[in-house]
């Protein structure tokens, strides 16, 4: 089974969609898309001018199964802009069977977090995206509890730089991730 991994931001950190999209970046390959399930994005994605045959592929059997969803492949990933309510949930849980084989990284709003976990959506991992300055002891209690849950946490402590952020957004970043996240807590994500 490939990687699941949620993203999402603790308190008022910034970031939590660009280290989304670098995480399913990270788990693409040439001949497997990753996707990026956007429960926190309020409008469609723009489909890029270069694309993979891989996302374009996968864009296709999502919008096929999902119609009216805002997918568009960019890059090496696909991304699937969704409400975050509980009917976005269940169509991520839709998406998810559909590409199945794609390492996916799903971003969530902070108040989504709870419901995805007791609900459709299994992960693997989490990555949650924390200024430690701000909020250590939030973060903690959010890493115990995934913990708690058998999830593998990771904590990104400052957002990705704006140059890799755009290239992760537009799915441009190869899946060493060098500049990226870093490694270890990259491979512990996507074992």
């Amino acid at each position: 089974m490939s990687p699941l991994v949620l993203v999402a931001r603790v308190g008022g950190a910034r970031g939590a969609r660009a280290a989304a999209a670098a995480v399913a970046c990270a788990g693409s390959e040439a001949d497997r898309a990753g996707l990026l399930i956007d429960l926190d994005c309020g409008r469609s994605p723009r489909p890029a001018l270069i694309a993979t045959a891989a996302a374009r592929e996968l864009e296709e059997r999502i919008a096929a199964h999902l119609p009216g969803a805002g997918v568009a492949s960019r890059g090496r990933i696909c991304h699937l802009a969704l409400p975050g309510d509980e009917d976005g949930l269940e169509q991520a849980s839709a998406a998810l069977a559909v590409g199945r084989d794609a390492t996916t990284a799903v971003h969530l709003p902070p108040g989504q977090v709870q419901a995805a976990l007791d609900g459709p959506v299994h992960p693997s991992g989490a990555l949650l995206r924390a200024d430690l300055g701000l909020d250590r002891a939030l973060t903690a209690l959010a890493a115990g509890d995934l913990i708690g849950r058998g999830i593998r946490p990771a904590v990104m402590k400052r957002p990705l730089g704006w140059l890799a952020g755009r290239r992760a957004l537009a799915g441009a970043l190869g899946p060493g991730l060098g500049e990226a996240l870093p490694q270890p807590a990259c491979a512990r994500l996507l074992e």
